[in-house]
């Protein structure tokens, strides 16, 4: 099954094209985010139409106090990628973006072009956090 990560933020969306059969997946460049929430949908969704994705990982940022106005933007995010036809799971995404940015200065590269990659390879994260069985939820 050929999925797709998403890394909703409120400047750029990390994107992220996974192999559920291989768990293999490839961090792509982020969508500007345009400030409304369903020109961004669209965007999401020509994306995954032309890579022929078969469902959505949406990142969700899970704050254990309980109110979260992110958590409730990327929300909002899934039922309208759904109300577009879309298969749309979701998994915390905490600490994703501090993790890639952390590998991405392991391999050495700098400040600009950790900013560059951070996004994406959030998205991948997310990916291997679905494959690894983290779902938060399973929606349809």
């Amino acid at each position: 099954m050929r999925v797709l990560g998403i890394d909703f933020g409120s400047k750029r969306i990390g994107i992220a094209i996974g192999e559920s059969d291989h768990q293999v997946a490839t961090a792509r460049k982020p969508i500007e985010a345009s400030g409304t929430l369903r020109k961004d949908a669209e965007a999401i969704s020509q994306l995954a139409r032309t890579e022929q994705v078969d469902r959505l990982i949406l990142g969700i940022p899970l704050n254990p106090d309980g109110e979260d106005r992110m958590a409730r933007v990327c929300g909002k995010l899934g039922e309208i990628l759904r109300e577009l036809g879309w298969t749309v799971e979701t998994v915390d995404e905490s600490f994703t973006s501090v993790l890639a940015e952390s590998d991405l200065a392991e391999l050495g590269l700098k400040a600009s072009e950790r900013r560059k990659q951070r996004d994406g390879e959030a998205a991948v994260r997310i990916l291997e956090r679905y494959w690894h069985g983290e779902k938060e939820t399973q929606q349809t």
